[in-house]
């Protein structure tokens, strides 16, 4: 299977190579050619089977140029029982008979990038030893608070990469931060920006399509590549939890095959909720899939009217994961629907880069509303969907998940709905007990663990109960144009 660029058909690369790059040099994401689709049998095979197997099938329709063993290999390296705390990483738990939750955040981070960023450094190495490169790999990630740390937990001491990963300084939670900031291994660094998340993506961006950093990199020994999920080999494996959900009910008899689920979805930057259209395309029976925004709603906005605007207020949320303005991988869906049309696609970007905003023609809003649905949450409506969850379900939920419970109770359908659940609560403690009624009266958020503990019964996750007193190894901040320089610190050259 080829992939090509959402800006420039014509570029067609294998999926190793589209992994390796992360991004096309013109600026666009990679996709693949056509979208595989799951016969009636495979559907069947998935009830009953382990997510390594589920992962296994659905991987080998899109990564046609890695072998079966080398498949094999990155999915049991990367979702066993230690790193996932048992042996479903993602289970699904029923809060009633129309409602469910799927839990993405047991992995070693507590947040549902794990999914993703434990498989796909696995992914980026095989791909590297099968194009014979001896340069090593340079991971730049910008992130808004979970994506950082559960890539520099993926890349830790990988042979053949070194990762440098820019946060929003201001942007992120006490936990998020320390998080990253006090990461071991001897390739990673960490820095903060002066400016928010969508500044980092952007500054991300721009040193990759810069000719002259490239070019520097290159003779140094270096090739650039992403673990954001402009990087196909970050989005593909979110596909798999899609099916795996569906597979959990129809084995549980809480839904019969062929049965539609409507999947609610809190996103910023698009990749986690694209991941379920992509699996709706295969043939997953998916009704709609929602998407649940928070004060930051530029999406919730495009969705209902076609028209992107980033011209707009950027509110710092206790759902900071989603605090983006600028949703990256909205460009592949809108490649997707246009029927592939890349000019049509650049035009788009072109405008969102000059003037912060586009509309899309009625046709591919029509298909876009048929498939989607949207609704926001803003921070009031948030804190009463965390109490509104434990009240009703003894049910416990972080911030970014109560914004998908809010809207998932505003969205009437005919279908079983699943919420996607994003975050550990441990890792958003404070808003969590102000949503609980609680008293946040503590010196920091790792004191409030323990509040959390007693107030829920809540295992406090023993990666974060060890997390005050990890030694912080990052403390170093810069500008937004700073930040090419300091990829040129991190690898002396």
């Amino acid at each position: 299977m080829n992939y090509v660029s959402t800006r420039n058909k014509n570029v067609k690369i294998s999926s190793a190579q589209a992994i390796v790059k992360g991004l096309s040099e013109d600026g666009g994401l990679f996709v693949p050619e056509s979208i595989p689709k799951l016969s009636e049998s495979e559907m069947s095979s998935l009830v009953g089977s382990g997510y390594r197997s589920r992962a296994k099938l659905i991987l080998s329709k899109f990564l046609t140029d890695y072998s079966e063993e080398e498949l094999e290999s990155c999915i049991n390296g990367a979702y066993t029982v230690e790193k996932f705390a048992g042996s479903n990483p993602a289970p699904v738990k029923k809060l009633d008979d129309n409602n469910y939750v799927l839990e993405l955040w047991h992995g070693p981070t507590c947040a549902f990038k794990d999914m993703a960023l434990q498989i796909m450094p696995r992914l980026l190495t095989t791909a590297v030893k099968k194009q014979n490169s001896d340069k090593t790999i340079v991971i730049l990630v910008a992130t808004s608070g979970d994506t950082g740390k559960a890539a520099l937990e993926g890349f830790c001491d990988v042979e053949g990469t070194k990762i440098l990963v820019f946060y929003p300084a201001h942007g992120v939670s006490e936990v998020q931060k320390k998080q990253m900031t006090s990461q071991g291994g001897s390739n990673t660094s960490v820095m903060g920006v002066i400016g928010n998340f969508d500044d980092c993506q952007s500054g991300v961006k721009r040193i990759f399509s810069d000719k002259q950093a490239v070019k520097r990199l290159n003779d140094g020994g270096y090739v650039f590549s992403s673990a954001n999920s402009i990087n196909w080999g970050r989005l593909v494996p979110q596909v798999v939890y899609y099916f795996s959900a569906y597979a959990e009910l129809v084995q549980s008899g809480d839904i019969k095959m062929g049965d539609k689920l409507d999947f609610i979805v809190p996103t910023g930057n698009f990749g986690d909720i694209l991941a379920g259209y992509i699996a709706k395309e295969m043939g997953l029976y998916v009704g709609r899939l929602v998407c649940a925004s928070n004060k930051n709603n530029v999406l919730t906005d495009f969705i209902n009217t076609g028209a992107y605007n980033r011209n707009r207020d950027f509110f710092t949320t206790m759902s900071p994961s989603m605090d983006i303005l600028i949703s990256s991988n909205l460009e592949r869906l809108l490649f997707i629907m246009s029927g592939c049309d890349d000019e049509k696609i650049s035009m788009y970007m072109e405008q969102l880069s000059k003037t912060g905003k586009y509309t899309v023609y009625n046709e591919i809003l029509n298909k876009i509303q048929t498939d989607f649905a949207a609704g926001c949450a803003d921070e009031q409506q948030t804190l009463k969907a965390i109490r509104d969850a434990y009240d009703r379900y003894g049910y416990v939920i972080d911030p970014h998940t109560a914004v998908g419970y809010h809207v998932s109770g505003g969205y009437s359908g005919n279908n079983k709905k699943v919420i996607l659940s994003t975050a550990s609560p441990y890792k958003f403690p404070k808003s969590v007990i102000t949503g609980l009624g609680g008293s946040t009266q503590a010196e920091n958020e790792f004191r409030l663990f323990d509040i959390l503990n007693k107030q829920t019964g809540v295992a406090i996750p023993p990666s974060l109960a060890s997390l005050e007193s990890a030694q912080v190894r990052f403390d170093g901040e810069c500008g937004i144009n700073e930040m090419t320089e300091k990829v040129y610190e991190f690898l002396n050259i």
